[in-house]
């Protein structure tokens, strides 16, 4: 995934500000594809320069006034070309499983207390995510659209149960070389 789709994704869910692009990336986009403030607001600019978006008419034009975007059929067309593109996953680049693995050659001094402190981090993300779930997706909620946003926070629920199950492995492995 890409930032502009990304972005063209958000602004077709709801026209918006730069200002609301990032409070709306650190609510739900951002949960599986992070950016900073500067990233989008760059982002806008060339996407805007590309023809894919433009900033809406102010209604009363003000200096400093936040710009609205909204998606323009080419924004529209190159976000539904890309859905339907091949791309191979890619590989899995996490410096804690490097870091474990480095364990095996200099000694495991001080991984077991940071395997509890991420086993933590994602139990807390998973808690999260279940009750999103709950919130947001009651059974009556079940438009194509909110089927969709539903396998998306599942496949970010699943990755939490991975990680909360393989973190207490790790520990429990961990626990049993020092017998």
């Amino acid at each position: 995934m890409s930032l502009p789709h990304a972005i063209l994704t958000a602004l077709l869910e709801k026209p918006s500000s730069g200002l609301e692009l990032t409070r709306r990336f650190d609510r739900s986009i951002g949960y599986f594809w992070s950016a900073t403030h500067q990233q989008i607001y760059r982002e806008l600019g060339k996407l805007e320069k590309a023809g894919l978006i433009r900033a809406l008419p102010a209604q009363a034009p003000a200096r400093g006034q936040k710009k609205e975007y909204e998606v323009l059929p080419a924004g529209r067309a190159e976000l539904a070309d890309w859905t339907g593109r091949v791309e191979d996953p890619k590989p899995v680049r996490s410096a804690l499983l490097l870091r474990l693995r480095a364990a095996a050659v200099v000694g495991t001094e001080g991984l077991a207390d940071e395997l509890r402190r991420h086993l933590e981090l994602h139990q807390a993300q998973l808690d999260d995510y279940l009750g999103m779930e709950k919130r947001q997706f009651p059974p009556e909620r079940d438009t194509e659209a909110d089927r969709l946003r539903h396998l998306v926070l599942r496949g970010g629920i699943e990755l939490e149960r991975f990680w909360v199950a393989w973190l207490t492995e790790a520990l429990e492995g961990l626990e049993g070389l020092g017998d």
